[in-house]
């Protein structure tokens, strides 16, 4: 009788369709090896060594690798052995220099896997996925301030603390916040930004959120802080803002909007805006419109998506808002996520703990698929600073944005 506990070696058509793949997505410098110990590619230029352990592994990656590349890495059914990051960095290179004879395939998939709606209820279930699986989670690996978007490294050297702080500032120069002015903030996360606003400069927020653990610990530390009678978090969906306001920030929002909002986006700055108020949105964005990574949609950010420049411009122009300045933090991202990486790395057995080991993979992978994809260019970072049409009361110069920050939070 056969043993049964001994896998089946792989066939040679199977090996084929393997190399194939390699080919489509251009031979990125790794070594793929099979379950029966079948290797591809040149050890010479390899970066590191993919292990496919079973032939159902096989047969999912070959039939929809976008998907099935991190469904079988959380699964451990994919092992990967060197430096994440960089193997995720050199598989975006790959995959597009070999972009054209995937295309089609891609596009194909998901339509099998459509992103998850953005009207108001599905941004409610989207927004308790990602945001409401406990506090504690996400201070294991971000900084003190909760703060879960691109820090900015004035410095090379900048602690990951310093660099949130310093966004927040970068943040507040763009809108020119003085004393006494009311601001809005559309999706505020755990609130730092809110709270830094309104401590360093005299300012009024009003902060909207729907996630209930969000607003739960940012109500929380603004009472800490004593900070009440000048930051209030509401838990609300952004369609709902009508306050009046002097500045309207989003940071890390847009991605949860959806393409087909944006009009409404603008509708609600425009009925928010004062007559020389000023905004800025901060997103995720990329150079060409394609949907957002399949997997990560599905797994981690339901319903995300995120627009190229072009495709931003029906926030504003539907109401003739004029946009001012525009900068792309990218390498900044990529700075700011390695710094979330490593210190995801360094309290794996409690976030395991918590979880389990297919989470821990799942959430590293984003984690390093995210640095690579910053670092790659695959996606983008854009501040897009912007206010009413005719406005003239704007600097001439950029000289603002780079004072001395001792002069802020002396």
């Amino acid at each position: 009788q056969k043993n049964r506990s001994i896998p089946r070696p792989s066939t040679v058509f199977e090996r084929r369709l393997l190399h194939a793949l390699l080919s489509a997505v251009g031979n990125p410098p790794l070594i793929v090896r099979l379950w029966d110990g079948e290797t591809f590619g040149e050890v010479a230029d390899a970066i590191g060594t993919l292990t496919v352990c079973d032939r159902g592994a096989l047969v999912k990656l070959l039939t929809d690798p976008n998907f099935q590349f991190g469904e079988m890495y959380a699964e451990n059914r994919l092992q990967v052995e060197g430096a994440l990051d960089l193997i995720m960095s050199e598989l975006f290179r790959s995959i597009d220099r070999g972009s054209k004879s995937t295309a089609l395939w891609t596009k194909f998939m998901q339509k099998i896997r459509p992103p998850r709606p953005t009207h108001m209820r599905a941004s409610e279930d989207n927004i308790y996925h990602h945001y409401d699986i406990g506090n504690d989670f996400y201070s294991f690996w971000l900084d003190q301030q909760m703060a879960y978007t691109c820090a900015y490294f004035q410095r090379g050297d900048m602690s990951l603390e310093e660099a949130q702080i310093a966004k927040f500032d970068h943040v507040c120069r763009k809108v020119r916040l003085e004393a006494g002015m009311v601001v809005v903030e559309a999706g505020c996360g755990w609130g730092g930004l809110a709270m830094h606003m309104a401590e360093h400069y005299g300012v009024r927020v009003r902060a909207y959120n729907i996630s209930r653990e969000q607003i739960a610990y940012a109500q929380e530390q603004a009472r800490n802080r004593n900070l009440e009678d000048r930051v209030e978090f509401i838990e609300d969906d952004w369609r709902k803002i009508h306050d009046p306001c002097d500045a309207f920030v989003s940071v890390g929002m847009l991605e949860h909007v959806g393409r087909k909002n944006y009009k409404q986006l603008g509708a609600v700055v425009d009925r928010c805006l004062t007559a020389d108020g000023r905004g800025l949105i901060h997103t995720i964005g990329q150079n060409r419109s394609q949907p957002f990574s399949v997997w990560i949609e599905r797994r981690i950010f339901p319903g995300a998506y995120t627009p190229t420049l072009g495709e931003m411009t029906s926030i504003f122009a539907p109401y003739d808002l004029s946009i001012l300045d525009v900068e792309n933090l990218r390498l900044h991202y990529a700075q700011t996520l390695r710094h979330w990486l490593q210190r995801f790395e360094s309290h794996v057995a409690q976030i395991e703990e918590k979880f389990d080991p297919t989470f821990v993979r799942m959430w590293r992978l984003y984690l390093a698929g995210s640095v690579a994809a910053f670092e790659t260019g695959a996606y983008q970072l854009y501040q897009v600073v912007f206010n009413r049409n005719g406005v003239n009361d704007i600097p001439r110069t950029r000289e603002h944005l780079y004072i001395d920050d001792s002069q802020v939070h002396a």
